[in-house]
Formats: C-alpha cells, structure tokens, sequence
C-alpha cells in the first residue's frame, strides 16, 4: 500500500483507497473508495469513484471517468476521455421532484476483461463486458458485450474482425 503523505499535492487520494504497490498517478487524480491494482499508471485529470477496481500493470490515461461498478482487470489499456456508464435511467429527481440519492437507482456492473484496449473517447454503457484481449476503437459506443479478441467500432460498436490470441488480425476477417 502507497503512504498518502508521499503524493503530490494536487493529486486527491481519499483515506479510503487500496493503492498497489508501484502506482503511478499524475496530476489531478482523484481516487475515492476505489482499488488500485500493482504498477498500474492513472493519467492526469482522471477520477475513479467509489466501489470501482483496477488491476495490476494498467493504463488509464487522462480525462477518463471510471464510475463505481466498473472493474477493470490486469494488463488494460483505457485511452483518454474514455467514459463508463453506471445507471441506464439516470435522472436527478425522483418523481415527486425531491434529489436522487445513492439508494434510488442501481449500479449496473461493467466488466473489462484482462489485456483488453479501449480507444480514445470510447463511451462503455452500463451491464457490458469486454471481453480478455478485445480492442474497442477509438469513439465507439459499447452498448453490447464485445467477445474475447474481437475488435469493435462504430455508434453503436460492432465486431469489425477477430484478432488471433497473440494481438496479430487475422487474414481476411471482416
């Protein structure tokens, strides 16, 4: 676990956080009730809300908003301005106009599998997973599971091909 006291000041790390060993954080960070996993590197301007996970060895590169219910596993690639969704009804009210609070709407889980990548300006729907070694292209809409290794694009993403377990595309895939 990484001592508090040691970080920047303009870094904001909550008493809350499980930080692995080796983290990196630049700039900006804000981290709340969240864990992160050995080696992983958080880019500027980043916040990781409560009761979300980020394994070892990672990269979430600035402007990304990682939402509570979000689990990211080891050896993920998350591009910058990447946003995940956590309530598929948001709204600020409840029906007799008084604030939404934490117990009147539910988090749906999303799932990153281990060595998946997620481009640029990528937006990750709430109840997904993306499967082990997937790519997500740059400012796709995931509103669906994406298989182990498939490549997706496009509003919403699609499976454009399948890449072999080694990250290499395969000849002739659609």
């Amino acid at each position: 676990m990484r001592v508090k006291e040691k970080l920047p000041a303009n870094v904001s790390v909550a008493d809350d956080v499980r930080l692995g060993e080796g983290v990196r954080l630049a700039p900006f960070v804000n981290l709340y009730g969240c864990e992160v996993g050995d080696e992983t590197r958080i880019g500027a301007f980043v916040e990781v809300q409560r009761d979300a996970r980020i394994g070892k060895r990672c990269k979430i590169s600035s402007h990304t908003f990682v939402c509570s219910g979000v689990t990211i596993e080891d050896e993920v690639f998350i591009g910058h301005g990447v946003v995940f969704i956590n309530d598929r009804l948001p709204r600020a009210t409840n029906a007799d106009g008084s604030p939404q609070s934490e117990k009147d709407w539910t988090v749906e889980e999303t799932v990153i599998r281990e060595r998946a990548s997620v481009g640029s300006a990528a937006v990750i729907l709430c109840g997904v997973e993306i499967g082990a070694g997937a790519l997500v292209g740059a400012g796709a809409v995931v509103t669906k599971n994406v298989p182990p290794n498939a490549v997706v694009a496009g509003h919403p993403a699609r499976v454009r091909r399948i890449l072999e377990s080694n990250h290499k595309v395969e000849r002739g895939a659609a």
